[in-house]
């Protein structure tokens, strides 16, 4: 088990939070973001820019639990919450579920990554909170054991500081021993080293059953350096044997913002999870070249690979998004690229990829930003890993339909395809996805995929006028076009979800 109790540091309306609640016995343990442990999946859809008792973009989160049993909202004005509503906290601009207890109910942990927390009577504004709200039987959220934390709050070890945007991303799970991990983004994090302080260098802050460790790019083993604007913790996923930490700001010599990704094992060494791999745009093997800008690793996803002469998925497929990468003379069109990674480090890149590629649906087109998310699922682990079983979800926000500005869209691709335009599928509002296409929507700015159901956001959602965002759960196989089942389609207004808030929407 993991031991979450801690002290949110004298926050606006901050109070100590209790400690967890004892296991509830009636949860049913094994279905994941199953936050009232009913075995049935429930839906998480935040909205960071909803106003709350009167502040704007104090943000919420709301919880659509399955078997049509209710809805619970969720934000800093939830009773228990120790919190205050506050201009700008953007709670929800992360989340992420796990059965932090082991009771058997999916918790929920939500990051506000602009809280500004108050310490020895400073303001440290944008220093940031994460929130864990336990799942019970009744459900989750009013009612719930909530505890709250600042950096140093969660860890002593560390400080709790000004812009460090402590939980501006999540990643939780199980590991394949079955312990419960949690990984919190810091990309403000300043790193000192020796008489130079870095701005903006990143951490990271893990924590795995009774471990819990602050991890730089100046720890024991991690590859690069802790440089200014490094932005280390700015993305995360992860799987039950490793976990990635996107760099977007990695420089590559003089070219700044080329980006990077760290992987990790769950396996740990000297305290510590194992850096197994640094991957760069200049790394061996990893196709194009590092660029000033590209942003390599500034979204991430991975999910787990069979090879043919294992009984288990021992290793990882990596997806990495490069929204800056330019294709030739334009500028920030996008780019994919998915690496297999293995136990040992070693890696294989599978797909390198952009819209310039031949027989891949639409184009390469200036500030598309391709790879601004991406989400890679694989349906069925419990066979060999093959093409058939793999689905990635690509995220185009600024593409424009040929009526529509920045419509925004969502590429999907089967990668292990050896031609990755042979089965790809580009969806666009009212083509593929619900809905009709309207200027700034940005579709694709919001994704995550399970191995049953990929998720849309649109959170800047302009259709109808008073939309105040969609979010769209897709079977795979209507995807595929191997069945019909339909896509479940959530607004606010309907469906049980109060007719209020302003970027609902965010997913993933």
């Amino acid at each position: 088990m993991v031991a979450l109790a801690g002290l949110l540091l004298a926050a606006t309306g901050g109070v100590t939070l209790t400690s967890p609640e004892a296991a509830a016995a009636t949860c049913t343990a094994g279905t994941a973001s199953d936050f009232n442990g009913d075995g049935l999946q429930d839906t998480v859809i935040a909205d960071p820019g909803a106003t709350v008792n009167g502040a704007k973009r104090a943000g919420l989160v709301r919880v659509v639990l399955g078997g049509g049993k209710g809805v619970s909202e969720i934000s800093q004005a939830t009773s228990g919450m120790g919190a205050t509503p506050e201009t700008g906290d953007g709670f929800g601009t992360s989340y992420a579920g796990y059965d932090a207890d082991g009771d058997g109910c999916s918790d929920l942990v939500v990051g506000a990554p602009y809280e500004d927390v108050v310490k020895d009577g400073k303001n440290l504004v944008d220093a940031g909170a994460i929130y864990i709200i336990h799942g019970t039987p009744t459900g989750i959220g009013t009612g719930s054991v909530i505890q709250g934390y600042s950096q140093a709050g969660f860890d002593s070890g560390t400080a709790t500081e000004a812009y460090d945007w402590f939980g501006y991303a999540l990643k939780a799970g199980t590991t394949a021993s079955g312990s419960p991990y949690l990984v919190i983004g810091v990309p403000g994090e300043g790193v000192t080293v020796g008489s130079t302080t870095y701005t903006d260098a990143g951490c990271i802050e893990y924590v795995q059953g009774t471990t819990k460790v602050s991890l730089t790019q100046n720890s024991p083993g991690v590859h690069g350096d802790a440089e200014e604007n490094d932005r280390f913790g700015s993305s995360l996923a992860g799987t039950n044997r490793y976990f990635a930490v996107g760099v977007p700001g990695e420089g590559a010599g003089d070219l700044a913002f080329a980006g990077a990704v760290e992987v990790f094992s769950h396996t740990l060494s000297g305290g510590m999870p194992t850096p197994l791999v640094g991957l760069g745009q200049d790394s061996i093997g990893i196709g194009g070249a590092s660029e000033a800008g590209d942003r390599f690793g500034f979204s991430v996803s991975m999910t787990g690979y069979r090879p043919s002469d294992q009984t288990y998925n021992s290793d990882v497929l990596l997806a990495v998004g490069i929204p800056g990468e330019d294709i030739g003379t334009t500028p920030d069109a996008g780019g994919v690229a998915v690496i297999r990674i293995q136990p040992s480090g070693a890696y294989t890149q599978i797909a390198a990829f952009d819209n310039s590629v031949p027989d891949v649906e639409g184009d390469a087109v200036a500030d598309d930003f391709m790879g601004q998310r991406v989400a890679i699922a694989n349906t069925d682990t419990t066979v060999v890993t093959t093409t058939a079983n793999v689905r990635l979800a690509v995220g185009e926000p600024g593409k424009d339909t040929p009526a529509v500005k920045d419509a925004g869209a969502v590429h999907t691709f089967r990668p292990l395809d050896t031609a990755i335009g042979a089965n790809d599928k580009e969806l666009f509002r009212g083509s593929g996805l619900p809905g009709t296409a309207t200027a700034r929507d940005y579709t694709g700015i919001a994704l995550a995929g399970g191995s049953t159901n990929l998720y849309v956001g649109v959170p800047y959602s302009k259709e109808p006028a008073t939309s105040k965002g969609v979010a769209y759960v897709m079977p795979w196989s209507d995807i595929d076009g191997t069945t019909s089942t339909g896509t479940t389609v959530h607004v606010p207004g309907s469906g049980g979800l109060p007719d209020a808030g302003s970027t609902f929407g965010v997913i993933g």
